[in-house]
């Protein structure tokens, strides 16, 4: 990152001294410093995602989470505070503006420059919240909440402290469908927070523990449907695997039919150490891990099958 310089006939504040020590936390005694961000090969120099830069929506809610990080603090000094290292993400010298006002115009303009480089940005808007986190009097946005926002606008990267990830393919994303009238409101309440916790975990890196989520998930929707009328008679079974070959019973050659053996695929293979090692444990000697693409292939073939067992739970009902 090109260093900041410092524009010395501006008032002096005590708001400078501030300043020195955010953006100079680079030597601290006793500490290594914090190893700036990773980035793939080739990334500082391209223009965009084909060509063109950040959606101005995504640059939009950068600026509102920066607004929000200001607020806790001397508003002037924390915009030229952000406002510095997306100066260095274009290569322009650090100059404070002349009050608070053109420090936020300024910012933005650094900021749409830095927009062109899409790693580029990423790496400013992090190193500024760090170097936050690191006075430990700042509140600053979580990786997972920047990895969402490049999610919702088609960003092809994800940052995994201390690498910024380039994905191959659109970062897939645990989508939230809204769970049908027919189920509880406390049991509606659940399949939402267990959706957004296997997300955040995606988003963390984390997939071994976003697919059991999921897999939790997966279980936990077919207990719904115990009481359930079919054909054959009422649900009764207590447990995934009981409920599915009751399921399966009462829908012969049906969609729900085909569904449920999938699921029980699917279920059996991520429960078996020599598989996916999701739920039973991973066998040591033997197994591989789930890695972040498989992660993100198992929530969303699970997500799917979900999200078809809440609309027949709610036909059945």
């Amino acid at each position: 990152m090109i260093e900041a310089s410092w524009n010395t006939t501006a008032p002096r504040q005590t708001a400078d001294s501030i300043m020195l020590r955010l953006d100079r936390p680079k030597q601290r005694k006793g500490k290594l410093a914090r190893m700036p961000l990773q980035l793939p090969a080739g990334s500082r120099f391209a223009r965009g995602k084909g060509g063109e830069p950040l959606p101005p929506a995504a640059v939009s809610e950068f600026l509102d989470l920066i607004g929000k990080i200001a607020a806790q603090g001397e508003r002037r000094t924390l915009l030229e505070h952000f406002k510095g290292y997306f100066c260095g993400a274009v290569g322009a010298a650090h100059y404070w503006s002349s009050d608070e006002g053109w420090a936020h115009t300024d910012l933005m303009r650094y900021m749409d420059q830095a927009a062109t480089t899409p790693a580029l940005f990423l790496e400013a808007f992090y190193g500024a919240c760090e170097a936050l986190r690191d006075t430990k009097e700042y509140e600053v946005p979580d990786m997972a909440m920047v990895n969402e926002i490049c999610r919702d606008h088609g960003i092809p990267f994800e940052i995994r402290p201390p690498k910024l990830i380039r994905l191959t393919e659109p970062a897939a994303r645990v989508a939230k469908p809204e769970p049908p009238s027919s189920l509880a409101e406390g049991a509606s309440a659940i399949v939402r927070e267990s959706m957004r916790r296997a997300e955040d975990l995606l988003a963390q890196g984390r997939p071994r523990e976003a697919v059991q989520e999921m897999l939790w998930m997966l279980e936990s929707i077919a207990t719904t449907f115990r009481g359930a009328t079919l054909p054959t008679g009422a649900v009764q079974g207590r447990y995934f695997n009981e409920i599915a070959k009751e399921l399966r019973s009462g829908a012969r050659g049906t969609t729900l039919d085909r569904v449920i053996d999938w699921c029980g695929q699917l279920h059996g293979y991520l429960s078996s150490p020599t598989g996916g090692g999701v739920r039973h444990g991973l066998d040591l000697n033997s197994g591989t891990p789930v890695s972040p693409e498989e992660g993100r292939l198992f929530c969303n073939l699970i997500l799917s099958y979900v999200t078809y067992l809440m609309a027949e739970h709610a036909r059945l009902s």
